[in-house]
């Protein structure tokens, strides 16, 4: 028992320490678990053969994978993303595969081992991708979308794979393989269809797939409704493993993949009330198992093979991954993905993935590929994730610049009107600006450095102007030589900050108005010089925070009294926290100890003022307000009020 705690605190402590470097440095927590398996395993020494039974284990996590893909599967949204899933997705693993195939075939592999090489190479790595899409907020770019597409078209593909490659086995793999021939006939004593005739058998696995999907349909939700009326989280849990670990045991029992299983279960649960619970309930084992397995992937890499064969292996990855990014460039021009979102379907799906390891051992294990073999291409497989990361550093720092500016190309339209509101930025906060301002009957001048932004407004008659407004020229143009207000409504924080130290520079008659993201942002544009800063979810918040308490019973008249004390509250402690943010004359603006304390203190301040303004008959905060006429609370509860708050 001590060897086993010894053993699970040393997997454990590798991925604590691990992954949070790889996150920090921007390569993912796939190669973090990874980078881990290698110190622990083949540097250190510290775990051994342990690790290859470890690892039988972890797989387990890649069933439950599968079990959430599914349930992300919801066939109303598949039927509308089809022609992507289908076309540009199945075209890319179908293409892919070929490429490389006729590559292995030219190195001497036998037709079976290139195919199967091909299939392990045509998959990217999910994880890497969204996780890398996510953090660099590419996920809703054109590019973006597509890449996801093809991701979840080859997370699908995995499942026919699992079901395909064992045709391929090798007679003298099979032959040469007496132990595992031996494990394969322990096993089959738990094989439900191991003495069946060839009909039988086909009924077996119609049935076992018909009892997956009409008993998840009709079934599971009576069981998960009857379990969550217990209120017990953990025995919700339990449910949800239990289903799970239930359906990849009747796969197990009738001969097909585990894997198959929980996918076709996910999908149909996949509109079930009870979806999010069960994804919130296996996510942690999901990651957790995974993550167990990428680290025994690291531990059984052989440095000796890395080393003896290093050129060859980097070759290999370097085909591999040109390969799929001439494929997806090709397909690209198929799909009329253009510019800038051509190149990051490309360069973001040119890796092979961590399903690769999953088929690689997967197919040492059904005779398919020697072992010597399946090591080599893990080293492949690895050694392409951990390059993926100088792939979007390519695109971010080479590609895209060049494309913003062949967009920053577009002449910058003359600007035919003048007015007394110029407004920089027409984005989601800016148009309500310029709405309001219009419906008044103000002149504004909108100004927005977006093409895309500026042709859309234009499709609804709002009139726009295409220019970057920090440029001078552009700005006297517009007329701000005469304009009485600038409203500073930019998409980049720095880029604002620099404009709004040009407007009181340049022209400090101009009132300048400006929209803040967060507090130090806010800060940073004070200091430039903005006349009236506004926190774009600062009305919001407040506004919701008192819908909250009307709808929980507190008199409308003490939740104004509250909001006018709040205000009041934040707009005295705001000059203090301004002055602690700036510092000490001579230093840099910063949110230091010093900072945090005065905060607190100042949240301290607020709850007494609250209280005060809560307990106080006729408070100072009050006046111009008058109590609602008698008999209005007995009204809060008309589903109309909330849509009429001029009437609170």
């Amino acid at each position: 028992m001590t060897g086993y705690f010894i053993q699970t605190f040393i997997y454990l402590l590798a991925a604590v320490i691990a992954v949070p470097l790889a996150k920090r440095f921007g390569l993912g927590s796939v190669l973090g678990y990874l980078v881990a398996g290698v110190v622990i395993g083949p540097i250190i020494g510290i775990v051994g053969e342990e690790a290859a039974t470890i690892q039988h284990f972890a797989e387990f996590g890649v069933v439950m994978m599968l079990f959430l893909v599914g349930l992300e599967l919801d066939p109303k949204h598949l039927w509308a993303m089809r022609n992507r899933l289908m076309g540009l997705g199945g075209l890319q693993v179908l293409l892919s595969t070929a490429a490389v195939m006729v590559i292995g075939e030219f190195f001497g592999l036998s037709w079976s081992i290139a195919l199967t090489v091909g299939l392990i190479f045509s998959l990217s790595s999910t994880a890497i991708v969204l996780q890398t899409f996510n953090e660099k907020r590419l996920t809703k770019t054109i590019g973006g979308q597509n890449a996801f597409s093809v991701l979840l078209f080859q997370d699908i593909a995995v499942i026919p794979m699992l079901a395909f490659i064992p045709l391929l086995a090798i007679p003298e793999l099979v032959a040469s393989s007496e132990t595992l021939a031996a494990s394969a006939e322990h096993h089959s004593d738990l094989s439900l269809v191991a003495d069946l005739p060839g009909w039988a058998y086909g009924l077996v696995l119609t049935g076992s797939i018909a009892a997956i999907v009409i008993g998840g349909h009709y079934l599971s939700r009576p069981l998960l409704r009857f379990v969550a009326s217990s209120g017990v989280r953990e025995i919700f849990t339990a449910t949800a493993l239990m289903l799970v670990v239930g359906i990849a045991a009747l796969m197990s029992l009738v001969g097909l993949s585990p894997a198959l299983g929980t996918f076709l279960a996910g999908v149909v649960l996949a509109n079930s009330e009870f979806r999010h619970e069960l994804e919130s309930n296996i996510e942690p084992f999901k990651g957790l198992l995974l993550g167990l397995f990428f680290i025994t992937v690291g531990a059984n890499i052989q440095f000796s093979v890395l080393f003896g064969e290093f050129f060859t292996i980097l070759g290999l990855t370097l085909i591999v991954m040109l390969l799929k990014a001439l494929v997806l460039l090709a397909l690209s021009f198929i799909f009329g993905i253009k510019q800038s979102d051509r190149w990051l379907l490309a360069l973001s799906l040119a890796q092979a993935g961590e399903f690769g390891f999953v088929l690689l051992t997967f197919s040492v294990q059904n005779h398919v590929l020697p072992s010597d073999l399946a090591q080599t291409l893990s080293l492949v497989v690895a050694l392409s994730m951990f390059l993926t990361p100088l792939l979007f550093i390519v695109f971010e720092k080479v590609i895209m610049p060049r494309f913003v500016a062949a967009s920053n190309e577009r002449e910058t339209d003359e600007i035919d009107e003048k007015g007394a509101v110029i407004i920089a930025g027409v984005g989601r906060f800016g148009q309500i600006v310029n709405r309001m301002l219009v419906a008044n009957g103000i002149k504004t001048v909108v100004l927005d450095h977006q093409a895309s932004q500026i042709d859309n407004l234009r499709r609804i008659n709002i009139k726009a102007y295409f220019g970057d407004a920090t440029r001078p020229d552009l700005l006297h143009q517009a007329g701000i030589e005469e304009a009485a207000m600038v409203v500073v409504a930019i998409d980049s924080r720095e880029k604002s900050i620099e404009l709004v130290q040009y407007l009181k520079h340049a022209h400090p008659h101009v009132t300048v108005l400006a929209r803040a993201f967060d507090r130090g942002h806010s800060y940073r544009l004070r200091q430039a010089g903005a006349d009236f800063i506004e926190l774009e979810t600062y009305h919001s918040a407040m506004e919701v925070g008192a819908i909250a308490m009307r709808r929980l019973g507190h008199h409308p008249f003490a939740v104004e009294k509250q909001k006018i004390a709040y205000k009041r509250v934040e707009k005295a402690s705001s000059d203090e926290l301004y002055r602690a943010w700036l510092g000490e004359a001579g230093s840099e603006p910063r949110f230091d100890n010093n900072f945090i304390k005065l905060f607190i203190e100042l949240e301290e301040r607020l709850k007494n003022e609250m209280s005060y303004e809560h307990t106080e008959q006729h408070s100072r905060t009050e006046r111009g307000w008058a109590p609602p006429p008698k008999g209005y609370a007995d009204k809060l509860d008309d589903p109309t009020l909330e849509s009429k708050p001029q009437s609170d």
